[in-house]
């Protein structure tokens, strides 16, 4: 029987655990927080929870004009209606803890062994747990990663904070300065201004989200700022300070915010320290993050990453497929490398952004030839029930063959509609193939088969 100690019990780790103890191997799991790690725990799963809240309470602001009237509260919100923070983070927390446990429920019925402790590597087949030193035939390191703290701005967990502290806050931040306009900044400015905080987000380069799509993150910026949040581009935050009520961000030009809190959003360094990889021959890149191949190799034989720790794509999905694709290779099963053209993620402000396969940029810079097409979502008849003027879904293909490349979905709930895009994606369908898949009417996946249409190829007539 194949030994399999995995260091980590985040998405990498436990997924590639359920996978190993489903092929007959011995599994043990080395975590020190708890199953589902840092994503269940205080990253992914809390964030989401918030956000989902804070969604319900902007549908509540929007609701005026679907003809839903409020009536009572003078506090300027909507009929009175109020955020208790104190049960929303209560409910955050539980639903954090709730799902770490169904996770561990599950490795557990999988006979898999938890050890509760922080795990190193001895050489590259023994580990060390706490007190134990366990031999393994194979190891996978998938220890995640932690928020990067940017000097002269460390967080206290009062008012200069970190994404993990927020759930501790006993009252709404009055306003909140995001420094950082990434995925993670701009999800939780969204968030809070929704909520009711005053918002202002601090944004180095020239617009919010500067690596992703340029049409969706236009779309987001010019509904954050309707809805009255304050987007500072070109403002390189150089310090944070706390003041007698508040804090003072200073920037490096000079120019200063203020607001009640801060909270840091500046990237995340990868939790290889102490684990003694180097010591077992596993190389690292300049950042610290573990260089691995498409089949979650390292340099070391036997030893296998996943996850956060190795910098590639820091998603819970692609977290959980290096898991499997490392177990996988390691007991000899038929196996696919890791493809990251295949890979759907999703941005979840509101409107959520998804995206899968080739990027506009690499179409606009000559790299990929596509043809593309943008539909507005204000002309889907279901989005126009529902009030949804934001948004748009954009399709790409290859000219002569029509072989769908990937797309952008910009829209409620499109963490969802990118599926058949992202099928599509993976499978090589065709628009045709797309275009003739039947959708639901009214729906908003009819704007995806509506775009497939539009670039359907036209038939060449041929002699007989």
């Amino acid at each position: 029987m194949t030994r399999i100690v995995i260091i980590g019990g985040g998405p990498g780790g436990y997924e590639a655990a359920l996978v190993a103890a489903q092929l007959g191997a011995q599994v043990t799991v080395v975590e020190q927080e708890g199953i589902g790690g840092a994503c269940v725990l205080t990253d992914c799963v809390p964030s989401k929870t918030l956000i989902a809240t804070s969604v319900r309470k902007q549908a509540l602001l929007d609701a005026e004009s679907l003809g839903v009237h409020f009536t009572g509260g003078d506090d300027g919100d909507v009929g009175g209606v109020r955020v208790d923070l104190p049960l929303v983070n209560k409910r955050v927390k539980e639903l954090a803890q709730a799902q770490s446990a169904d996770t561990a429920a599950r490795v557990a019925a999988e006979g898999v062994e938890v050890i509760r402790a922080t795990g190193r590597l001895v050489d590259p087949q023994v580990v060390k747990a706490g007190d134990r030193t366990i031999k393994a035939d194979v190891v996978i390191v998938s220890t995640g990663a932690t928020p990067r703290v940017l000097p002269g701005a460390e967080p206290d967990g009062e008012r200069i904070l970190n994404w993990r502290q927020l759930y501790d806050l006993p009252e709404l931040p009055e306003h909140l300065i995001v420094v950082g306009s990434g995925v993670t900044g701009a999800e939780f400015a969204g968030a809070y201004r929704s909520l009711g905080s005053e918002v202002t987000l601090v944004s180095s380069r020239d617009r919010m989200m500067p690596n992703e799509d340029a049409d969706a993150a236009e779309v987001l910026e010019e509904v954050y700022r309707r809805r009255g949040m304050n987007v500072m581009g070109r403002s390189r935050a150089a310090s944070v300070r706390r003041t007698p009520h508040g804090v003072q961000v200073t920037l490096e030009d000079g120019r200063t915010a203020e607001g009640s809190h801060c909270l840091m959003t500046v990237g995340m360094v990868p939790n290889t320290a102490g684990l003694g990889l180097a010591e077992a021959g596993v190389a690292l890149d300049a950042n610290g993050f573990i260089q691995v191949d498409k089949v979650s190799r390292t340099s070391a034989p036997g030893v296998y990453a996943a996850g956060d720790c190795t910098g590639v794509l820091m998603l819970a999905s692609v977290a959980a497929m290096q898991g499997r694709i490392a177990v996988w290779h390691a007991l000899g099963e038929a196996v696919q490398p890791l493809r990251l053209a295949t890979v759907a993620a999703n941005i979840f402000t509101d409107p959520e952004i998804a995206t899968v396969g080739v990027a506009q940029k690499q179409i606009e810079s000559g790299e990929i030839e596509a043809n593309v097409v943008k539909l507005p979502l204000a002309t889907n008849a279901r989005a126009k029930m529902q009030g949804f003027n934001d948004g748009f879904v954009k399709l790409f293909c290859r000219p002569h063959t029509g072989i769908v490349l990937g797309g952008v979905v910009v829209a409620p709930r499109a963490s969802e509609l990118i599926l058949a895009v992202s099928i599509a994606v993976h499978e090589r369908l065709t628009v045709d193939q797309l275009a003739h898949t039947f959708a639901v009417y009214p729906s908003l996946a009819g704007s995806v088969t509506e775009a497939a249409r539009r670039l359907m190829q036209p038939m060449t007539p041929t002699g007989i």
